[in-house]
C-alpha cells in the first residue's frame, strides 16, 4: 500500500473547470452544472484503493447530509485502466451502486483534470465556496486503513461547516494519504 500525500493546492485557487462522463448516468457533466449552491466538495478517489475503501462509508453518508444542506458532491478517478482494470468505468458504476453514492462518479481518461487539480492521491478532498474558491484541501480525518481510529469526517465536515456559517475554513489542513494515482505511461 504506497502512501502518498496531497499536493495541498494553494488555498484560494478557482476550481478548474472540466468536464467529464459521469459512469453512473453515461453522460457527459460540466462542473458549472453540478457545482453547489453553497459549496462543492471534489474528491478523487477509484475503485481499488484501500485507503478509499476505508472511507466509502462516511462519504457516502456525508453526501447525504450535506447535498440537503446546499453542497455539492462529485467524485473523479484518473486512474489509468490499462494497467488498472478494476478501475475501469464500466466498473466504476458498479462501485458507485454499491457505495450507494448519491453524486456524480466521473472518468478523468485524459487525466487532465488531476493534473489541473494537482492532485496526487486517492482520497483526495477539495473543498470550493460558492464562488468556486478553493478553502479546504486535505483529508477527510485522521483514521487510516489499520490505525484503529473511528471514521469521522471531522476534518472535511468543519470545513463545510464553516463554510455554511460563512465563517473562514481553519487554514491550518492536513495533507490526504493514500494511494498514489495511477498515471498513464508512469
Amino acid at each position: 500500500m504506497a502512501r502518498t500525500p496531497s499536493n495541498m493546492l494553494p488555498l484560494g485557487t478557482k476550481a478548474p473547470d472540466f468536464e467529464l462522463l459521469d459512469t453512473v448516468s453515461d453522460k457527459k457533466v460540466a462542473l458549472n452544472d453540478i457545482k453547489g449552491e453553497k459549496g462543492t466538495v471534489i474528491m478523487f478517489i477509484c475503485n481499488h484503493c484501500p485507503f478509499v475503501i476505508h472511507v466509502n462509508p462516511q462519504i457516502a453518508k456525508l453526501a447525504k447530509e450535506y447535498q440537503k444542506k446546499g453542497i455539492a458532491f462529485v467524485a473523479i478517478s484518473s486512474n489509468d485502466v490499462e494497467n488498472y482494470p478494476q478501475d475501469a468505468p464500466h466498473l466504476m458504476k458498479e462501485k458507485a451502486m454499491e457505495e450507494d453514492y448519491t453524486f456524480p462518479y466521473l472518468y478523468d481518461e485524459t487525466q487532465e483534470v488531476a493534473q489541473a487539480f494537482d492532485a496526487a492521491c486517492t482520497p483526495d478532498f477539495y473543498l470550493f465556496n460558492s464562488e468556486m474558491a478553493l478553502v479546504y484541501r486535505g483529508q477527510l480525518d485522521d483514521s487510516r486503513p489499520g490505525n484503529g481510529l473511528p471514521l469521522s469526517g471531522a476534518d472535511l465536515k468543519n470545513a463545510m461547516d464553516a463554510v455554511l456559517d460563512g465563517k473562514e475554513v481553519d487554514s491550518n489542513q492536513k495533507p490526504s494519504l493514500g494511494c498514489n494515482i495511477k498515471w498513464i505511461n508512469n
